[in-house]
């Protein structure tokens, strides 16, 4: 007779990493995609006015001067009118009409070629002591290429280490963690920016009509960030993260099988210099265009720096510029495009990805409009301002707070933009009415948001990113791609949120037209 053992047999028990992380995996798949999340807010937001609307609140709209009122959604001539304005609140939604001119040119660079052989010939001639600052700082300048780090970056990253005879997946983790740890820091800028912008000016708006905010407001702070996000990724790398992978972790996957760093043809060398050449020559003649008193892109008092001035109306079409004509360049130089109709054909593929976006931008135009109109938003600022003031906190306090909130909250929600949609509505114009500016609290948030995003599964590519470990380290999974990206993500959010503190005790400049405080000095 055989004894039946099969009871003693045990799991391993899980770490409270493990164990935490599947949790948050757990509760964030629960969440409803972003669209519905948008659509189901609009219907609280509708529920919510007519329960106010009956309400005398002695909170002073700052806007009128006169006690605040909610206005109730659902009564018949607010439906009417919301019905016969619907498209008008779709197309008329900023961070739409941003982000579509910004992706046709991003679109044709992408599609051109003209990304991917300026990131290939960086790697190829970075020295092995110098690997790992350079592929963090490839990951960061690939955010202007949109998904181009995901794609190719990060699968390079783990290339060119294990050419180099040093461990793969420190070479994919530095590149993630340059990709999308360090998604706001970046030395050029990208479609982010102005992505961004285009929901905390409306924030704003919600206790100050007239506020404008400039879609480089965080520009300076991103472009040095980029700085700090290089070297502590370099030293997570380095002394943390490869012995730790060399010690425990051994490659056992089929390397054949990984991608190869494709040489660059003599066609597509010369196609990029052409096309750099043009960028270059473009930025030059624009600074020329500029240094005239009488310059056109000037306000009426000859300021480059004001809202009223063309140049700062003229940002998101100048990043379509600074992306189209060089991807064209490039794809008629590297024989990529023979034909008008091929530049056309980028753009169109460009527009292709941005369809989900589109969709989620009708639902999100939709409830921020009626956020706005319904005055919840004002409430929820007025109220959360006196908590705030009634607290006391020193601002540096209450920013490192939104910078925590933003980083867990980013572990459940993982769209960049869907967030800040609905988190700008509250967080901005609250902290207005204790002083802070929409320009540092949109700062708060990229720290934030960007820290958190290599522990979360929930963010789109991190699945990806575990396939790519896995043609090394076949056991890889998601605690493992998990547990070696974590050192990066507390020190960025550590180091970041007092770099950021730091450089608002300085009062270095944030970005164009930028301040800290609100109403700005």
């Amino acid at each position: 007779m055989v004894a039946n053992n099969t009871h003693s047999v045990s799991r391993p028990r899980r770490g409270f990493v493990d164990r935490a992380l599947s949790g948050i995996e757990v509760v964030g798949n629960k969440l409803p995609d972003p669209s519905m999340l948008f659509l189901f807010s609009l219907i609280i937001v509708w529920i919510l006015s007519a329960l106010l609307a009956p309400v005398a609140f002695t909170v002073e709209d700052p806007r009128t001067g006169g006690a605040l009122q909610v206005n109730n959604l659902l009564s018949g001539s607010a439906l009417t009118a919301f019905l016969s304005r619907m498209v008008q609140i779709f197309t008329g939604f900023a961070p739409l009409g941003v982000v579509l001119v910004a992706m046709l040119g991003v679109g044709v660079a992408d599609e051109a070629g003209y990304f991917n052989t300026g990131i290939k010939m960086l790697l190829s001639k970075t020295t092995t002591k110098l690997l790992t600052p350079m592929v963090v700082l490839v990951g960061l300048i690939s955010h202007s290429a949109v998904d181009a780090g995901y794609v190719l970056v990060i699968p390079l990253g783990g290339v060119i280490f294990y050419a180099a005879g040093r461990h793969p997946l420190a070479g994919i983790a530095a590149a993630f963690a340059g990709v999308s740890g360090g998604f706001s820091a970046n030395p050029v800028p990208s479609a982010l920016d102005p992505l961004l912008q285009g929901f905390t000016q409306p924030a704003a708006q919600i206790i100050d009509p007239a506020v404008l905010v400039n879609p480089l407001c965080n520009y300076f702070f991103t472009a040095i960030s980029s700085l700090l996000i290089i070297a502590l990724a370099w030293f997570v790398t380095d002394r943390i993260v490869e012995p730790r992978l060399t010690r425990n972790t051994p490659v056992d996957g089929d390397a054949e099988e990984a991608p190869e760093m494709s040489t660059i043809d003599p066609k597509e060398n010369k196609a990029f210099w052409w096309a750099t050449g043009v960028m270059v020559l473009g930025l030059v003649l624009l600074a020329l265009a500029l240094v005239p008193e009488d310059s056109p892109f000037r306000d009426a008092n000859g300021s480059l720096n004001s809202f009223a001035a063309p140049i700062m109306q003229s940002i998101v079409p100048l990043i379509f510029l600074l992306f189209l004509v060089p991807g064209v360049v490039f794809g008629y130089v590297a024989g990529v495009f023979r034909k008008s109709k091929d530049m056309v054909d980028a753009m169109t593929k460009a527009m292709d990805g941005m369809a989900y976006y589109i969709v989620m931008a009708f639902f999100c135009a939709l409830f921020v409009h009626a956020f706005g109109e319904s005055n919840i938003g004002a409430l929820l600022a007025l109220k959360g301002a006196s908590v705030l003031k009634a607290l006391a906190l020193p601002g540096s306090v209450t920013i490192v707070g939104i910078i925590l909130l933003t980083a867990f909250v980013n572990l459940f929600v993982g769209s960049a933009s869907a967030k800040w949609a609905l988190l700008a509505p509250i967080f901005v114009p609250m902290l207005m009415q204790v002083g802070i500016s929409p320009d540092l609290t949109q700062a708060a948030y990229r720290v934030g948001d960007s820290s958190s995003n290599i522990i979360t599964p929930l963010m789109p590519y991190f699945p990806l990113v575990v396939v790519y470990c896995q043609r090394y380290v076949k056991k890889t999974g998601i605690g493992t791609l998990t547990s070696f990206m974590i050192p990066y993500s507390l020190l960025f959010l550590v180091a970041w949120s007092a770099f950021l503190v730091l450089y608002w005790v300085f009062g270095l400049p944030l970005g164009l037209g930028a301040s800290y405080i609100y109403p700005p000095a």
